[in-house]
């Protein structure tokens, strides 16, 4: 496995953070080293938020990624702001019903995902940050889809188990 280096980047309110715990705590679980490190703004919801999460089987020296090798971005000053730290064959994966532009990097593997529309036609738009999670786990490898469900059982809550669960189901089944 080669390090992964994530941003996940939004509003607050949009799940932000959970995507990323939830990244986290898979990755713990299959036994790698973890960072995990929340940024957002004093407004909370609403406001920017983001979050840095770090994977790896070497031991991470600073919880700050400066070179990511993924992105999600759920709005356009998301994108704006993080597009320029993918590295080149990167991953970017955007939420499509939220964005007004593209990635205009043409160095990078850019995935856009219509995941709010998705998420609200599975019964709930709150889950749009689940549909793009699962397309990350899909797309890269980078921890089980068995164990994500765990986590998701584990840490999240009881409530939005099985729309969780079908919103990975349909953001893995977008970029397979």
């Amino acid at each position: 496995m080669k390090n992964e280096e994530i941003i996940f980047a939004g509003f607050g309110g949009q799940g932000i953070l959970s995507m990323g715990k939830f990244l986290a705590y898979s990755g713990m679980d299959e036994g790698l080293n973890v960072s995990w490190l929340p940024s957002y703004g004093p407004e909370m919801r609403g406001g920017t938020a983001n979050c840095s999460v770090i994977l790896t089987k070497d031991s991470i020296g600073s919880p700050i990624v400066t070179q990511a090798t993924a992105l999600i971005a759920m709005n356009r000053p998301s994108l704006d702001k993080f597009e320029k730290m993918v590295v080149p064959c990167g991953n970017i994966i955007t939420d499509s019903s939220l964005l007004n532009r593209d990635v205009e990097r043409s160095d990078v593997n850019s995935i856009s995902i219509p995941a709010t529309e998705i998420a609200d036609g599975i019964g709930n738009k709150k889950v749009a940050n689940m549909v793009l999670l699962g397309a990350l786990v899909a797309k890269t490898g980078i921890v089980s889809m068995d164990s994500i469900l765990k986590v998701l059982k584990d840490h999240g809550k009881d409530t939005f188990y099985n729309i969780n669960k079908e919103a990975l189901r349909m953001g893995s089944k977008y970029v397979v």
